[in-house]
Order: C-alpha cells, then structure tokens, then sequence
C-alpha cells in the first residue's frame, strides 16, 4: 500500500499520473466540529496504481495535488463529488476539470436515484465493501492498516465502476444527459455561497417583508461569524432562532432575552448586539425596498389533476428510457407543465429532457395523446 507522506512523493505521483486518462478521487474528512472540512485523507488511484495522500503529514505541500486536479488532460472521477470537490475547492482555489461524477452518471444508467457507492460498486463489479471504518476518526495518527484498506478500496473500485458506466454512456449515446449536472459541479458558485445568501438555506418561516429582511439580515451574520471562527452554523446561532427572531423583532436586550431559543445571558453577549444591530439594520430600510415574501403561485383550476397524470407519465419514461425521474423533470416542472403548456420555462422542454419527456408531456395536455391500462401496465397512446 503506497501511502505519500512527502511532497517529494506527492509530486512524483501525481506526475506519473498526469499521464493517465483518468484517476478516481475520494477524500476523508472530518466537519462535526468545524464550519470548514478538515481534510484527512486523499485516496487516489490511476488505471495502474493507487495511492493515499496524507495531508496532515508535518511538512507536506499538496500542491502538486492541485496542479494534477487542473490538468484538463486527466478526467477526475468521484462518486456524490459536490463534498470531495467543495474541500479541493477551498484549498485550491479552483474545481478539479474535467468531472465525471458516478453517482450522476449512474442515474443516467438506469440505477435509479442517489444510489449509494457500496450499492452501485456491487451491481457493477460483484464486489462487497467492507464499511465499518466508515465513521472512523480519520485524523487520528497512525492510522490502521483497516483504515487505509477501506480508504483505498474506495478509489480502486471506482476505477471498475467508471469504466463500466462510460461504456453504458458509449453505448447509448447518453453524455449530454450529464451535461447540466456535471456543469452544475464545476461551476465555483456552488461552493462559495455569499453570506447575504445564507438565507436560501432556510425554510421560509415568516409572512411579512420585514421578517424576511430580519432573516436575511441575521443569516448573513451568523454566516460570516461561522466562517471566521470555523465554527458549525448551529453552535453560532441555530436555524429555530432566526426563525424567532424574525418573528419577534427584538429591539432591545430585555426582549432579546425572553427568546425561548437562545441561551440565557445571550442578550448581553457581543453576539447578542450584534443580532440587535441586525435587526436595527432591517427597520431603518425604506418599506419600498423591503423583499416581498414569495408565494406560491396559485395554479389554475384543473392543474392538480394534470399533474398526476404527468407523475405517470414521468414514471413511464423512467421506465423505458432508464433514467432517473429528477433528472428529467422536477415536481415545480410538472405543475408549471400543467398549467402553462408549451409556454412553461422549465427543462423538462429543453435538450433531451424534452425528446424524451417534454414532447410526451405536451400531447397529453393537448388530448392528442391519452393514458391507457392494459396488459397489466399503464402505456400512453396516441389519438387520432
């Protein structure tokens, strides 16, 4: 088992495989306690070898790493990438190119949605991984020699199952399927998100435009305290909190201090002024400039009923065409099919989604097209 403690080491690997065509990646990493993952562990393996990547080993420089994960020549391979690429991201500055994600790929396939890697390396491969060093505390020095089996076997069966999936993609012609997903990962907005944004995280728990200001005031603070102190989220302010404090609008410490959510004593901390300051901040905008609430958009008379039979429809497709339902069309899709028809923006019409589905979908809504039950099974049928 070749495990790289050295930079010296690290280089030299990650040159003999820059001149591969792909490599797998998988990382371990620690983030109960953190805002920021701490990275672990780097498994990495090419068609020819695999490797683990010590990062916490005294002196190591992991930039030969990077330069590898920026060599568009090499497609990096992960299974569920948006974690793994979010720490190289953080610590490069930049998302490994090109991406080929298996877990994407797989719902391509027809191996149904979001399916775990242990469960997809067996359908492809036959092979069993053995996961009770899962929950390992990977920063934890030595490491085990179990620790490091598990940790390799990740990237080594990921080499089989790539393979398996790009000759299914070969075959069926299916690559473009990817495109949005795999775009969607390489994009760096979607690991940076701004901390005036940390509100989209949140449920919409409030019915006035100044509650929603509160909120969005109070998110952003708790995201950049959470950043600058790599602490979770949930020990700077839990979400229940937000959600109160928008509703209540406290202006002063005493009401500040009868919140059931915070702790006792927390109107008086610096980071009780700070929430005060924030909601101070959300009164003195202009009424005019306060965000409306959103709203659900009240759908026409009869939508619901066209949005089952489009969720047969969908359920059909998937079954021919092997491909997972979320990829094609989301519920927000079918109902603004429902009630829009051709005129509705969404990307179910589009590319692909729309040969395979949207055009289905279209006659059904117009009558030309019906659902029919027979010989056990629902089919659509075209009528004259």
């Amino acid at each position: 088992m070749h495990l790289i403690t050295t930079t010296a080491d690290l280089a030299e690997t990650c040159q003999t495989f820059a001149t591969s065509d792909f490599v797998t990646v998988d990382t371990e990493f620690i983030r109960e306690t953190t805002f920021w993952p701490e990275l672990c562990l780097i498994q990495m393996a090419s068609p020819d070898e695999g490797v683990i990547i010590d990062p916490l080993a005294p002196g190591i420089d992991m930039s030969p790493l990077f330069v590898l994960m920026a060599n568009t020549s090499v497609v990096k391979v992960f299974h569920a990438a948006r974690q793994d690429i979010e720490i190289l991201y953080k610590l490069a500055g930049q998302v490994p190119e090109p991406l080929f994600d298996t877990q994407i790929a797989a719902m391509v396939c027809g191996f149904g949605e979001s399916i775990a890697y242990d469960q997809l390396v067996a359908r492809l491969t036959n092979a069993r991984i053995d996961k009770t060093s899962r929950f390992t505390d990977w920063r934890r020095r030595p490491l085990t020699d179990k620790q490091l089996t598990y940790a390799l076997a990740d990237v080594t069966h990921l080499r089989d199952v790539y393979l398996a999936l790009r000759n299914r993609l070969d075959t069926t012609g299916r690559y473009d399927f990817l495109a949005e997903e795999m775009a969607l990962l390489a994009n760096p907005e979607t690991y940076d998100l701004a901390p005036d944004d940390a509100w989209t995280r949140l449920k919409l728990r409030v019915r006035k435009p100044i509650e929603l200001q509160i909120m969005k005031e109070v998110a952003a603070w708790r995201e950049r305290e959470a950043r600058d102190s790599n602490k979770p989220r949930g020990r700077i302010l839990k979400d229940e909190a937000i959600y109160e404090i928008a509703q209540q609008q406290p202006r002063d410490e005493q009401t500040l201090g009868r919140l059931r959510t915070l702790s006792k004593g927390f109107e008086r901390s610096s980071a009780g002024k700070e929430i005060l300051a924030a909601v101070q901040r959300a009164h003195a905008m202009p009424q005019s400039n306060l965000p409306p609430v959103p709203r659900p958009q009240a759908l026409p008379e009869g939508t619901a009923a066209a949005v089952e039979f489009l969720k047969v429809l969908l359920k059909i497709v998937v079954e021919e065409e092997g491909v997972a339902g979320k990829l094609i069309a989301s519920a927000s899709d079918l109902e603004q099919l429902a009630s829009k028809g051709e005129a509705a923006e969404v990307a179910a019409l589009v590319g692909w989604r729309r040969q395979i589905f949207g055009e289905r979908a279209l006659e059904l809504l117009s009558g030309k097209a019906g659902l029919v039950y027979r010989n056990r099974r629902v089919e659509l049928l075209t009528i004259d």
